[in-house]
């Protein structure tokens, strides 16, 4: 089988004119066309009106050795890769300490399954609650504005990851298709096949509640188990090695391999590894808001008349500017047709996400917009950072009524730097509510100038970006961990054997899939370890 790249057809195609191009494409006869599949599609909507889709796919054709050797200087064409994913090692046959995976999000959730399907029988520890209960505890914020400490949207099986727009595409490098593997997984847990070949997979929360307990369910048939209310209280340390945990109801648990997929706003566990003497540094990470705009005007805008076709389904869109006092502002987590929603995991503090369905059929589009912040910014020593995002959440709660709106401003309004008072034609989606006001004590002054400076720029690349009856809900201060809890080559932390930082939380992930990939990564390494002390 061959691969062959970067085939462009109008957005209208039929079938028979991709088997054409591929044809035309190869100089091979129909007749030596013998299948395909697409690897990868994409589109190109630079050109308004004339969006182009761009193909990868694994063609198997007549004589592909002499195809081959014939396009051997085309760079678009060669041997498809195996992207099948390989176990580096099984269990060992005599006994073993189980591994323990701290956390349930995609990160812990993926290291558990790669665990388990080597015969490793994985202990998982999560704090919150399985999928389901949990988000009744979520829906209780949402609408009865009543916060669940331990199981929200942070916190809980699936992570926050599940309350998303479900999102499953990255940047990161991937030499070993280790994100083939999260996909093949999540497609036989039940989402749609096509995530394994649209170029912005996407899945949506209502479909992730039901794919997680399908493979909560693997793990658990595969002699692995889930506990869930079990917050970890303390790890045991002997000569820099890890020797198991105490969990919060006494109760503890050996083992030499401990993972820690802890997720962003695991606040009381980094405080407890930082005075364990686990090695811990600040970060950089990012603040902001909610921006909320018409689908149908960011349709437009990126689409044009071809805008509504299924095949696009609703626009996205990245934004990036870099302000005159050195700050760089960006869109991110950008959820089209979905809602902004109550995020917070600490009683009296506000904070917002952007969360969509499969269908991504809600009215607005919203995105994060943040500035780049630094430890600079926030001096004080590896958790100071914790200490800025609660100060801003706690100011937002304050200025939100401290009931858990969220205070907000039409975009308009905030560029003229008066209050806003009264709705106009963007309705906002965030739950439990908002209070209408000014944003300026929401955040940093530099932050502000720099949005303020930012929006207006927007437009020239989005019109109507900064529209008066736009919706800014603040605030957006879980971006990413403000931590790192570093680790060496070996995957293990640099200063305690045994203990795997992973994901998010330690800072070496950012969204599903990268979690998913690391979790892959760590599991690995935590069989190889376990395989050579059995060995020994």
């Amino acid at each position: 089988m061959l691969r062959l790249t970067d085939l462009k057809l109008p957005l209208e195609h039929t079938d028979e004119a991709l088997h054409s191009a591929i044809v035309l494409r190869l100089g091979i006869a129909a007749s030596d066309l013998l299948s395909f599949n697409v690897y990868k599609r994409s589109y190109d909507a630079r050109k308004r009106g004339h969006i182009l889709l761009i193909y990868s796919l694994d063609v198997n054709v007549s004589n592909e050795a002499a195809v081959l050797l014939r396009l051997a200087n085309d760079v678009h064409i060669g041997p498809s890769p195996d992207t099948t994913y390989q176990f580096v090692t099984d269990a060992p046959s005599e006994d073993f300490l189980r591994p323990i995976v701290i956390g349930f999000g995609p990160c812990g959730l993926f290291a558990a399954l790669i665990l388990a399907q080597m015969g490793l029988k994985p202990i998982v520890l999560e704090r919150g609650k399985a999928v389901r209960e949990r988000t009744k505890d979520t829906w209780g914020l949402w609408r009865k504005r009543v916060l669940e400490p331990e199981s929200n949207v942070q916190f809980g099986e699936g992570g926050a990851g599940t309350f998303s727009d479900g999102k499953l595409y990255s940047q990161i490098k991937d030499p070993q298709h280790h994100g083939r593997k999260v996909l093949t997984e999540f497609v036989k847990a039940g989402a749609p096949a096509e995530i394994l070949y649209v170029s912005k997979p996407h899945i949506g929360t209502f479909k992730l509640v039901t794919m997680i307990e399908q493979m909560r369910q693997n793990i658990i048939d595969l002699g692995g188990e889930v506990r869930f209310n079990q917050r970890v209280e303390d790890l045991h340390i002997e000569n820099d090695q890890v020797r198991g945990v105490t969990l919060a109801s006494g109760e503890q648990i050996r083992s030499d391999h401990v993972v820690l997929a802890i997720g962003h706003s695991a606040r009381d566990t980094f405080k407890m590894l930082h005075a364990r003497g686990v090695y811990v540094e600040a970060k950089p990470f990012s603040i902001g808001f909610r921006a909320e705009h018409p689908q149908s005007m960011i349709d437009a805008c990126r689409f044009g008349p071809q805008a509504g076709h299924p095949i696009l389904g609703a626009a996205d869109y990245k934004l990036v500017h870099h302000a005159k006092n050195g700050r760089s502002v960006y869109s991110f987590c950008m959820c089209p047709g979905g809602t902004v929603v109550a995020s917070s995991s600490e009683p009296e503090m506000v904070v917002t996400n952007g969360m969509s369905q499969y269908s991504r059929n809600e009215r607005n589009a919203n995105s994060a917009i943040v500035v780049g912040i630094t430890p600079e910014d926030y001096p004080g020593g590896p958790l100071a950072g914790i200490d800025f995002q609660r100060q801003w959440e706690s100011q937002a709660y304050l200025l939100g009524g401290s009931n858990y709106d969220a205070p907000a401003q039409l975009i308009g309004d905030f560029i003229a730097q008066r209050p806003s008072s009264a709705l106009g034609s963007v309705e906002p989606s965030y739950k439990p509510g908002v209070k209408l006001g000014e944003l300026d004590a929401s955040l940093p002054e530099y932050a502000i100038a720099a949005i303020r400076e930012a929006l207006p720029a927007f437009n020239k690349q989005i019109r109507g970006y900064a529209m008066n009856d736009a919706i800014l809900t603040g605030v957006e201060t879980r971006t990413s961990s403000p931590i790192r809890i570093k680790r060496g080559t070996d995957m293990q932390s640099i200063n305690t054997k045994g203990l795997y930082p992973a994901g998010e939380g330690a800072g070496y992930a950012g969204g599903i899939l990268s979690a998913g990939v690391d979790g892959i990564k760590i599991a690995e390494a935590v069989a190889l370890s376990l395989k050579a002390a059995a060995a020994r």
